[in-house]
Protein backbone atom coordinates (compact mmCIF):
# COMPACT_ATOMS: atom_id res chain seq x y z
CA UNK A 1 0.00 0.00 0.00
CA UNK A 2 1.06 3.58 -0.58
CA UNK A 3 1.32 6.68 1.57
CA UNK A 4 -0.01 8.64 3.30
CA UNK A 5 -1.75 5.85 5.18
CA UNK A 6 -3.96 5.38 8.23
CA UNK A 7 -3.63 2.11 10.11
CA UNK A 8 -6.59 0.96 12.21
CA UNK A 9 -6.00 -1.57 14.98
CA UNK A 10 -9.33 -3.39 15.28
CA UNK A 11 -8.31 -5.15 18.49
CA UNK A 12 -7.69 -1.79 20.18
CA UNK A 13 -11.10 -0.47 19.07
CA UNK A 14 -12.85 -3.66 20.21
CA UNK A 15 -11.15 -3.54 23.63
CA UNK A 16 -11.99 0.16 24.00
CA UNK A 17 -15.67 -0.62 23.45
CA UNK A 18 -15.57 -3.40 26.02
CA UNK A 19 -13.93 -1.13 28.60
CA UNK A 20 -16.40 1.72 28.06
CA UNK A 21 -19.36 -0.68 28.21
CA UNK A 22 -18.06 -2.10 31.49
CA UNK A 23 -17.60 1.40 32.89
CA UNK A 24 -21.17 2.44 32.04
CA UNK A 25 -22.81 -0.79 33.16
CA UNK A 26 -25.54 -2.93 31.65
CA UNK A 27 -28.30 -0.34 32.08
CA UNK A 28 -26.83 2.05 29.50
CA UNK A 29 -26.86 0.79 25.93
CA UNK A 30 -24.24 2.19 23.58
CA UNK A 31 -24.97 3.53 20.11
CA UNK A 32 -21.57 3.30 18.41
CA UNK A 33 -21.01 6.34 16.18
CA UNK A 34 -19.48 5.27 12.86
CA UNK A 35 -19.17 8.59 11.03
CA UNK A 36 -15.54 9.11 12.11
CA UNK A 37 -14.54 6.14 9.94
CA UNK A 38 -17.15 6.71 7.22
CA UNK A 39 -19.20 3.67 8.11
CA UNK A 40 -16.47 1.13 7.34
CA UNK A 41 -18.19 -2.24 8.00
CA UNK A 42 -15.06 -3.98 9.32
CA UNK A 43 -14.47 -1.31 11.96
CA UNK A 44 -18.19 -1.35 12.76
CA UNK A 45 -17.88 -5.10 13.39
CA UNK A 46 -15.23 -4.34 16.01
CA UNK A 47 -17.82 -2.08 17.68
CA UNK A 48 -20.37 -4.90 17.61
CA UNK A 49 -17.89 -7.46 18.95
CA UNK A 50 -17.08 -5.00 21.73
CA UNK A 51 -20.71 -4.79 22.80
CA UNK A 52 -22.55 -1.84 21.21
CA UNK A 53 -26.33 -2.18 20.93
CA UNK A 54 -26.77 0.15 17.94
CA UNK A 55 -24.73 1.65 15.12
CA UNK A 56 -25.26 5.37 14.53
CA UNK A 57 -24.24 7.71 11.74
CA UNK A 58 -25.05 11.17 10.44
CA UNK A 59 -24.78 10.29 6.74
CA UNK A 60 -27.11 7.99 4.85
CA UNK A 61 -24.20 7.05 2.58
CA UNK A 62 -22.47 5.51 5.61
CA UNK A 63 -25.63 3.80 6.83
CA UNK A 64 -25.93 2.20 3.40
CA UNK A 65 -22.46 0.70 3.86
CA UNK A 66 -23.66 -0.85 7.13
CA UNK A 67 -26.88 -2.32 5.75
CA UNK A 68 -25.73 -5.95 5.94
CA UNK A 69 -24.85 -5.79 9.64
CA UNK A 70 -27.69 -7.22 11.69
CA UNK A 71 -28.00 -4.56 14.39
CA UNK A 72 -30.37 -1.57 14.79
CA UNK A 73 -29.12 1.59 13.11
CA UNK A 74 -29.70 5.21 14.07
CA UNK A 75 -29.64 8.30 11.85
CA UNK A 76 -27.82 10.82 14.06
CA UNK A 77 -28.19 14.09 12.21
CA UNK A 78 -31.69 15.51 11.85
CA UNK A 79 -32.86 14.12 8.50
CA UNK A 80 -33.20 16.38 5.49
CA UNK A 81 -36.62 16.05 3.88
CA UNK A 82 -34.80 15.34 0.61
CA UNK A 83 -33.22 12.19 2.09
CA UNK A 84 -36.19 10.61 3.89
CA UNK A 85 -36.31 7.75 1.40
CA UNK A 86 -32.80 6.66 2.32
CA UNK A 87 -33.35 7.32 6.04
CA UNK A 88 -36.31 4.95 6.14
CA UNK A 89 -34.47 2.45 3.95
CA UNK A 90 -31.23 2.28 5.94
CA UNK A 91 -32.04 3.50 9.47
CA UNK A 92 -34.37 1.90 11.99
CA UNK A 93 -34.41 5.02 14.18
CA UNK A 94 -33.79 8.70 13.52
CA UNK A 95 -33.30 11.72 15.77
CA UNK A 96 -35.80 14.48 14.99
CA UNK A 97 -37.02 17.91 16.01
CA UNK A 98 -39.28 19.07 13.16
CA UNK A 99 -42.87 17.98 12.51
CA UNK A 100 -42.55 18.52 8.75
CA UNK A 101 -39.67 16.06 8.59
CA UNK A 102 -41.43 13.49 10.75
CA UNK A 103 -44.50 13.78 8.56
CA UNK A 104 -42.33 13.09 5.50
CA UNK A 105 -40.77 10.09 7.25
CA UNK A 106 -44.26 8.84 8.06
CA UNK A 107 -45.37 9.07 4.44
CA UNK A 108 -42.21 7.32 3.22
CA UNK A 109 -42.52 4.56 5.81
CA UNK A 110 -46.10 3.92 4.71
CA UNK A 111 -44.94 3.65 1.10
CA UNK A 112 -42.38 1.04 2.14
CA UNK A 113 -44.83 -0.70 4.50
CA UNK A 114 -42.44 -0.13 7.40
CA UNK A 115 -42.52 1.33 10.89
CA UNK A 116 -39.79 3.93 11.44
CA UNK A 117 -38.87 4.85 15.02
CA UNK A 118 -38.52 8.45 16.20
CA UNK A 119 -36.40 9.88 19.02
CA UNK A 120 -37.33 13.50 19.72
CA UNK A 121 -34.43 15.76 20.60
CA UNK A 122 -34.59 18.14 23.56
CA UNK A 123 -32.31 21.19 23.79
CA UNK A 124 -31.11 21.44 27.40
CA UNK A 125 -29.04 24.56 26.79
CA UNK A 126 -26.23 23.66 24.36
CA UNK A 127 -28.28 25.36 21.62
CA UNK A 128 -27.81 22.79 18.90
CA UNK A 129 -30.80 20.69 17.82
CA UNK A 130 -33.98 19.98 19.77
CA UNK A 131 -37.07 21.50 21.37
CA UNK A 132 -36.10 24.28 23.76
CA UNK A 133 -39.52 25.09 25.20
CA UNK A 134 -41.30 22.25 27.00
CA UNK A 135 -44.71 23.21 25.67
CA UNK A 136 -43.42 23.01 22.09
CA UNK A 137 -42.21 19.49 22.86
CA UNK A 138 -45.60 18.42 24.20
CA UNK A 139 -47.41 19.92 21.20
CA UNK A 140 -45.10 17.97 18.89
CA UNK A 141 -45.70 14.70 20.74
CA UNK A 142 -49.46 15.20 20.52
CA UNK A 143 -49.20 15.46 16.74
CA UNK A 144 -46.60 12.73 16.19
CA UNK A 145 -48.55 9.99 17.95
CA UNK A 146 -51.32 10.49 15.38
CA UNK A 147 -48.99 9.71 12.45
CA UNK A 148 -48.98 6.28 10.89
CA UNK A 149 -45.75 4.69 9.73
CA UNK A 150 -43.67 6.19 12.54
CA UNK A 151 -43.50 5.42 16.25
CA UNK A 152 -42.24 7.71 18.98
CA UNK A 153 -39.81 5.59 21.02
CA UNK A 154 -37.72 8.05 22.97
CA UNK A 155 -36.19 11.38 23.88
CA UNK A 156 -32.59 12.47 23.46
CA UNK A 157 -30.34 15.42 24.04
CA UNK A 158 -26.99 16.69 22.84
CA UNK A 159 -24.54 18.57 25.02
CA UNK A 160 -21.00 19.97 24.58
CA UNK A 161 -20.73 19.56 20.77
CA UNK A 162 -21.76 23.12 19.93
CA UNK A 163 -22.07 25.25 23.05
CA UNK A 164 -19.56 23.33 25.18
CA UNK A 165 -22.17 22.81 27.94
CA UNK A 166 -20.98 20.12 30.38
CA UNK A 167 -23.66 17.50 31.23
CA UNK A 168 -24.90 17.61 34.84
CA UNK A 169 -27.25 15.68 37.10
CA UNK A 170 -29.79 18.45 36.60
CA UNK A 171 -29.75 17.91 32.82
CA UNK A 172 -30.37 14.17 33.24
CA UNK A 173 -33.11 14.72 35.84
CA UNK A 174 -34.90 17.13 33.52
CA UNK A 175 -34.70 14.68 30.64
CA UNK A 176 -36.09 11.90 32.85
CA UNK A 177 -38.88 14.18 34.08
CA UNK A 178 -39.89 15.07 30.52
CA UNK A 179 -39.99 11.38 29.61
CA UNK A 180 -42.25 10.54 32.54
CA UNK A 181 -44.53 13.49 31.85
CA UNK A 182 -44.92 12.52 28.18
CA UNK A 183 -45.64 8.91 29.09
CA UNK A 184 -48.29 9.91 31.64
CA UNK A 185 -49.89 12.66 29.56
CA UNK A 186 -50.08 10.75 26.26
CA UNK A 187 -50.25 7.15 27.49
CA UNK A 188 -47.14 6.08 25.55
CA UNK A 189 -44.03 4.16 26.52
CA UNK A 190 -40.64 5.63 25.61
CA UNK A 191 -38.01 2.88 25.50
CA UNK A 192 -35.02 5.13 24.81
CA UNK A 193 -33.74 8.03 26.87
CA UNK A 194 -30.47 9.12 25.26
CA UNK A 195 -28.36 11.22 27.60
CA UNK A 196 -25.91 12.56 25.05
CA UNK A 197 -22.49 11.64 23.71
CA UNK A 198 -18.96 10.97 24.96
CA UNK A 199 -19.11 14.14 27.08
CA UNK A 200 -21.71 12.47 29.33
CA UNK A 201 -19.47 9.55 30.33
CA UNK A 202 -17.76 11.42 33.16
CA UNK A 203 -21.19 11.90 34.75
CA UNK A 204 -22.96 8.65 33.96
CA UNK A 205 -20.07 6.38 34.90
CA UNK A 206 -20.49 7.51 38.53
CA UNK A 207 -24.15 8.57 38.62
CA UNK A 208 -27.02 6.40 37.46
CA UNK A 209 -30.03 8.65 36.82
CA UNK A 210 -33.50 7.25 36.54
CA UNK A 211 -34.48 6.26 32.99
CA UNK A 212 -31.35 7.39 31.09
CA UNK A 213 -30.39 4.22 29.23
CA UNK A 214 -28.52 5.25 26.09
CA UNK A 215 -25.42 7.18 24.99
CA UNK A 216 -24.26 7.91 21.45
CA UNK A 217 -20.50 7.38 21.56
CA UNK A 218 -17.75 7.96 19.04
CA UNK A 219 -14.67 9.59 20.58
CA UNK A 220 -14.70 7.39 23.69
CA UNK A 221 -14.76 4.21 21.60
CA UNK A 222 -12.17 5.36 19.08
CA UNK A 223 -9.75 7.13 21.45
CA UNK A 224 -10.84 5.97 24.90
CA UNK A 225 -11.40 9.52 26.11
CA UNK A 226 -14.47 11.20 27.55
CA UNK A 227 -15.19 14.44 25.69
CA UNK A 228 -16.03 16.80 28.56
CA UNK A 229 -12.56 17.00 30.08
CA UNK A 230 -10.48 14.81 27.76
CA UNK A 231 -9.72 12.21 30.44
CA UNK A 232 -8.42 8.82 29.32
CA UNK A 233 -10.83 6.12 30.48
CA UNK A 234 -9.63 3.11 32.41
CA UNK A 235 -8.71 0.14 30.22
CA UNK A 236 -8.64 2.12 26.95
CA UNK A 237 -5.98 3.23 24.45
CA UNK A 238 -5.73 6.29 22.21
CA UNK A 239 -3.55 4.79 19.48
CA UNK A 240 -6.02 2.64 17.57
CA UNK A 241 -5.68 4.99 14.57
CA UNK A 242 -2.21 6.01 13.36
CA UNK A 243 -1.14 8.19 10.45
CA UNK A 244 1.94 7.32 8.40
CA UNK A 245 3.39 9.91 6.00
CA UNK A 246 6.40 9.86 3.68
CA UNK A 247 9.16 12.47 3.59
CA UNK A 248 9.63 14.11 0.17
CA UNK A 249 12.27 16.75 1.02
CA UNK A 250 14.96 17.23 3.70
CA UNK A 251 16.83 20.56 3.75
CA UNK A 252 18.67 22.80 6.22
CA UNK A 253 16.79 26.13 6.12
CA UNK A 254 16.05 29.15 8.32
CA UNK A 255 13.00 28.92 10.57
CA UNK A 256 11.71 32.36 9.48
CA UNK A 257 10.82 33.17 5.83
CA UNK A 258 12.81 35.83 4.01
CA UNK A 259 10.88 38.88 2.82
CA UNK A 260 7.64 40.71 3.59
CA UNK A 261 5.01 38.41 5.15
CA UNK A 262 1.51 38.47 3.64
CA UNK A 263 -1.40 36.06 3.62
CA UNK A 264 -0.82 32.35 3.19
CA UNK A 265 -2.78 29.98 0.92
CA UNK A 266 -5.64 29.90 3.45
CA UNK A 267 -5.98 33.67 3.78
CA UNK A 268 -4.20 34.01 7.13
CA UNK A 269 -1.10 35.99 8.02
CA UNK A 270 1.32 33.45 9.56
CA UNK A 271 3.69 34.12 12.46
CA UNK A 272 7.02 32.39 13.03
CA UNK A 273 9.41 31.68 15.91
CA UNK A 274 13.07 32.23 15.05
CA UNK A 275 14.85 29.02 16.00
CA UNK A 276 17.75 29.57 13.62
CA UNK A 277 18.65 27.13 10.86
CA UNK A 278 16.78 23.85 11.24
CA UNK A 279 16.46 20.48 9.55
CA UNK A 280 13.17 20.97 7.72
CA UNK A 281 11.35 17.90 6.45
CA UNK A 282 8.42 18.10 4.03
CA UNK A 283 5.90 15.24 4.03
CA UNK A 284 3.32 14.40 1.39
CA UNK A 285 0.09 15.17 3.26
CA UNK A 286 -1.71 18.43 3.89
CA UNK A 287 -4.63 20.36 5.29
CA UNK A 288 -6.90 18.86 2.66
CA UNK A 289 -6.50 15.53 4.45
CA UNK A 290 -5.74 16.23 8.13
CA UNK A 291 -5.83 18.88 10.85
CA UNK A 292 -2.29 19.89 11.84
CA UNK A 293 -3.43 20.80 15.36
CA UNK A 294 -4.67 17.27 16.11
CA UNK A 295 -1.76 15.08 15.00
CA UNK A 296 1.05 14.15 17.38
CA UNK A 297 4.42 12.71 16.23
CA UNK A 298 5.36 9.43 17.89
CA UNK A 299 8.95 10.68 17.64
CA UNK A 300 9.02 13.26 20.44
CA UNK A 301 12.02 14.95 18.83
CA UNK A 302 9.90 16.21 15.92
CA UNK A 303 8.18 19.60 15.93
CA UNK A 304 5.32 20.42 13.56
CA UNK A 305 6.08 23.72 11.81
CA UNK A 306 2.89 23.84 9.70
CA UNK A 307 2.23 23.41 6.02
CA UNK A 308 -0.21 23.90 3.18
CA UNK A 309 -3.03 22.01 1.53
CA UNK A 310 -0.60 19.37 0.18
CA UNK A 311 2.46 19.64 2.45
CA UNK A 312 3.25 18.99 6.11
CA UNK A 313 6.47 20.71 7.26
CA UNK A 314 8.34 19.24 10.22
CA UNK A 315 11.42 20.18 12.22
CA UNK A 316 13.58 17.10 12.70
CA UNK A 317 16.62 18.86 14.19
CA UNK A 318 16.16 17.47 17.70
CA UNK A 319 15.26 13.95 16.64
CA UNK A 320 17.63 11.07 17.36
CA UNK A 321 16.70 9.63 13.96
CA UNK A 322 18.60 10.80 10.87
CA UNK A 323 15.56 11.11 8.59
CA UNK A 324 16.05 10.97 4.83
CA UNK A 325 13.83 11.32 1.75
CA UNK A 326 11.52 8.30 1.50
CA UNK A 327 11.42 7.64 5.27
CA UNK A 328 8.08 7.31 7.08
CA UNK A 329 6.99 9.47 10.00
CA UNK A 330 4.18 8.17 12.22
CA UNK A 331 1.59 10.17 14.17
CA UNK A 332 -1.11 9.55 16.72
CA UNK A 333 -4.31 11.44 15.86
CA UNK A 334 -7.18 13.02 17.73
CA UNK A 335 -10.80 12.87 16.58
CA UNK A 336 -10.75 15.70 14.02
CA UNK A 337 -7.77 14.34 12.11
CA UNK A 338 -9.15 10.80 12.25
CA UNK A 339 -12.38 12.09 10.74
CA UNK A 340 -10.63 14.03 7.98
CA UNK A 341 -8.12 11.31 7.14
CA UNK A 342 -10.76 8.57 6.96
CA UNK A 343 -12.89 10.82 4.74
CA UNK A 344 -10.01 11.67 2.40
CA UNK A 345 -9.78 9.51 -0.71
CA UNK A 346 -6.11 10.47 -0.94
CA UNK A 347 -5.14 8.54 2.19
CA UNK A 348 -4.77 4.75 2.15
CA UNK A 349 -6.48 2.77 4.89
CA UNK A 350 -5.06 -0.43 6.37
CA UNK A 351 -6.96 -2.54 8.90
CA UNK A 352 -4.93 -4.52 11.42
CA UNK A 353 -6.84 -7.56 12.69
Amino acid sequence: MGYPKVTVNLKTIRENVKSVAKLLGEDIKIAGVTKVFCGNPEIAKAYIDGGVSYLADSRTENLRRLKDLDIPKIMLRLPMISEVEDVVQYADISLNSEIETIRALSEEALKKDRSHKIVLMVDLGDLREGYYEENDLFVAVEEIIKFEGVKLVGLGTNLTCYGGVIPTKEHMKKLARLKKEIENRFNVELEILSGGNSSSIHLLSNYKPESVNNLRLGESLILGTEAAYGKQLEGTRNDGFKLQVQIIEVKEKPSVPTGEIGRDAFGKVPTFVDRGVRKRMICAVGKQDIDFDTIYPLDEGIIIFGGSSDHLILDGTNSKIDYKVGDIVEFRMHYVSILRSMTSEYIEKELIY
